[in-house]
């Protein structure tokens, strides 16, 4: 059986077939190209530079192809990495499915459904109901399908739905323990925060930014979307409900130097905003954990401060995600 990414140790040798995630064109310090590569299968991914790059290299190594790799795994700054020696295309005969090198959420998209299902049932106030309805069904199948980010968390094809449905677990704990909460509006707020990645993303294979992504941002974008469906709803969107909802989504990342245009000033938002970063960042260490041994540290998280984290020897368990 073929040995995936994280199979390998530290300083053997690889030897197999991946696909090329990102390979981006860089200039050395000698002034010649190099490929800055990420190479992904199901086990996740790992770094590495072609040196030297020809004009031919950076036309054939595109992301979304899939290479014969051989180099050796080695770490740097704390990273996985992979010593890059042979690299080509596959040929005829050879694995070039990109899908079998494509991590997946670890539930099906018609489980996901069923039990997102189930929280729009609960959302009682008539507008938020038809406003989440109505972008579900315009953006269902990438909703189920992109990841919810190019790199960090839940950055696997159908990470988006899945990161949305944690989230949607997560504000049923606290509206059930704090009645209080009005749970109408935690659970729209969670399915339509991320929303907008459907159109801020390319998709789940080899993921990069639009052009409107990488100059609007995805809060922005499905704000716009939810004007949109009020009105093709007929629905007042200067209503009280209208610009509540549409301030959970504006101010779901917390700080305005984190992208969000205006801070929570309702508590379901302040909710929506701590149980976002709750779920992005166990997800990280848990994904990091389970490439790391027991009694060693994970590889450094950059969107944690560059922070690593010890896996206790205790621990004789992957600590893996849920399986469906």
């Amino acid at each position: 059986m073929a040995k995936k990414l994280f199979d390998y140790q530290l300083d053997e040798a690889v030897d197999g077939f991946f696909l090329l995630k990102d390979s981006e064109v860089r200039i050395a310090k000698n002034g010649k190209k190099f490929l800055a590569i990420n190479f992904q299968d199901t086990s996740g991914e790992i770094s590495g530079k072609f040196w030297d790059a020809s004009d031919q290299d950076v036309e054939h190594f595109q992301p979304g192809k899939v290479v014969h790799l051989k180099g050796k795994r080695e770490n740097y700054q704390g990273n996985p990495q992979i010593k890059i020696q042979q690299m080509r295309l596959t040929q005829p005969g050879e694995p070039q499915d990109v899908q079998q090198f494509v991590e997946h959420a670890p539930m099906n998209t018609a489980a996901m459904e069923e039990e997102l299902n189930q929280f729009v049932f609960e959302i009682t106030e008539p507008n938020w109901n038809r406003i989440v309805r109505h972008l579900l069904a315009h953006f269902h199948d990438a909703f189920f399908s992109y990841p919810a980010a190019k790199k960090n968390h839940h950055a696997f094809a159908g990470g988006l739905a899945f990161h949305t449905l944690s989230i949607l677990r997560l504000a049923k704990s606290v509206a059930d323990e704090y009645p209080h909460v009005n749970r109408p509006l935690l659970y729209a707020g969670a399915i339509l925060h991320d929303m907008g990645k459907t159109i801020e993303m390319s998709g789940p294979v080899s993921t990069t930014y639009t052009l409107a992504g990488n100059l609007v941002g995805h809060i922005v974008l499905i704000d716009e979307q939810i004007v949109k469906a009020c009105q093709q709803l007929k629905i007042d969107d200067q209503a009280e409900s209208v610009l509540i909802l549409r301030h959970m989504i504006l101010a779901h990342h917390g700080l305005m130097e984190y992208g969000s245009p205006v801070r929570p000033h309702v508590m379901e938002a302040e909710i929506l905003h701590e149980l976002d970063e709750l779920d992005a960042s166990i997800q990280m260490m848990q994904t990091s954990i389970n490439h790391a041994e027991p009694g060693s540290f994970t590889e450094r998280i950059f969107a944690m401060d560059g922070r690593n984290f010890y896996r206790p020897t205790h621990d004789d368990t992957k600590g893996e995600l849920p399986s469906e």
